[in-house]
């Protein structure tokens, strides 16, 4: 196999002949093939080959064969040869995503612009696209995608794509509607990343028995009262969360002192709630309003802090063009005062990580947070190990205290973006659109072998 890349253009030729330059076809290994079977995501078909005399690495394709592969544009993409007979274009990455409110300008709706920025980074390299579940014509094995172009968008009919990256925006329809659409991708070969959502329970069994588990808080999925107040009375400090929630929305917070009884936060209206409580039996009569067969309870943790307000750190991992986990993104938020969580919504405050460790550890701050990396990798390597989809991409929210001990709190497999606002993080963004594109052309086999 021998990957290259070359320059597509679209002929007015009758016939089914492909024209290749001399360079191309030195480059794929095929100076003297005089037919080949050429390809583009799920769609293929065999036609003659010719020699163009042409400086550089030219393809021309005809017009017939142009409509029967559904090559949605000319211009520059990968290619290679395999087998010495069959010639891929490509590859044709899809990312599959939400079309609530679908207009001309927004064919995505509000995450249109980030979709964009996904696209950006490929649109020149790949036939890189976005569509949504009612784009996709399994008859036809074509899916009828968004391009982005000098006018904004574009929408071109291409084939079932090489590999699929899952941004599904829609926690209900990521979880219900698109389980058939995701299995059919599967079915017909192509890879698909980052599969749905976790609940919180799904990371702490994907992470038993593995020694990285040792990073994660002591959790309990559906806690009775009694274990609610035997970890109060362990930790002192415990939080119930919602096993599918997200963004910190209906999270408790709550704190046992001897001396004075049981303290309750939460957020309600906008805004941060303080509650005591003398006996835990007038607690647990609050906390029974909601459905704790829901929630899980976890120990709480002493966080390092600034200004009596707990500190932690997003981590977002990727996987990069030769399938391994980097830490392409890290941001500190501080809570804000009163909050349960340190959620920017909530009042929490964006920082960068060198700020916030170089304030507690003075010159180990480089130490301590590649530590804090590694310990990153291994959990996201750990949850592969037993996570039975592609994933290429995770968000860790980590906790140090002030031992310097690493906690893991959630794992995200569609992580969200906001820390990238800060000024200091727009370059770590970009790299994790980076990593994203290079990892579907590790997934697609457009990449060098040998390097993974």
């Amino acid at each position: 196999m021998s990957l290259t890349t070359c320059n597509i253009h679209f002929t007015q030729r009758s016939g089914n002949s492909v024209y290749l330059s001399r360079a191309l076809r030195t480059a794929l290994q095929m100076e003297n093939q005089k037919t080949a079977t050429i390809k583009i995501g799920q769609k293929q078909t065999q036609c003659p080959i010719r020699t163009l005399k042409k400086q550089g690495k030219h393809l021309y394709i005809p017009t017939f064969v142009r409509n029967h592969l559904k090559i949605p544009r000319s211009g520059n993409c990968y290619i290679q040869s395999v087998h010495g007979d069959e010639i891929q274009l490509g590859p044709v990455i899809g990312i599959l995503t939400s079309s609530a409110n679908r207009t001309p300008s927004q064919p995505f709706g509000k995450i249109s612009p980030l979709i964009h920025q996904y696209l950006k980074v490929g649109a020149d390299k790949a036939f890189y696209f976005a569509f949504s579940l009612r784009d996709i014509n399994w008859q036809q094995a074509t899916v009828s995608g968004y391009f982005i172009s000098s006018g904004g968008w574009v929408r071109r009919t291409v084939p079932l794509p090489d590999v699929v990256y899952n941004r599904l925006t829609s926690r209900r329809v990521d979880i219900s509607d698109s389980t058939q659409n995701k299995e059919r991708f599967v079915r017909n070969g192509i890879p698909i990343f980052n599969w749905s959502y976790f609940n919180k329970s799904d990371v702490y069994h994907l992470l038993e028995g593995e020694p990285e588990s040792k990073y994660v808080p002591e959790s309990h999925e559906n806690p009775p009262p009694e274990k609610i107040k035997a970890m109060l009375e362990k930790y002192q400090t415990v939080y119930l969360k919602p096993t599918g929630g997200s963004m910190g929305k209906g999270i408790f917070k709550l704190t046992y002192q001897p001396s004075k009884g049981y303290f309750c936060r939460f957020r309600r209206d906008g805004k941060n709630v303080l509650l005591r409580f003398n006996r835990f039996s007038r607690l647990i009569q609050l906390l029974n309003r909601q459905d704790l067969r829901r929630y899980i309870v976890q120990q709480g943790i002493k966080l390092i802090e600034i200004d009596n307000c707990p500190i932690d750190f997003r981590f977002h991992m990727n996987k990069n063009g030769v399938n391994q986990w980097v830490p392409a993104g890290i941001g500190a938020k501080k809570a804000g005062r009163g909050s349960v969580t340190t959620h920017i919504k909530n009042g929490g405050q964006l920082l960068t990580p060198e700020s916030v460790l170089s304030r507690f550890f003075g010159q180990r701050a480089d130490e301590v947070l590649e530590k804090t990396k590694d310990v990153a990798i291994r959990l996201c390597e750990a949850i592969e190990r037993k996570y039975p989809y592609h994933l290429g991409e995770l968000g860790f929210d980590i906790g140090i205290d002030r031992n310097e001990n690493i906690w893991m709190f959630e794992a995200n497999a569609k992580p969200g973006r906001s820390i990238y606002k800060h000024p200091m993080l727009k370059t770590q963004g970009a790299d994790t659109l980076k990593h994203v594109f290079e990892y579907s052309l590790y997934l697609s086999n457009f990449h060098v072998k040998g390097d993974a």
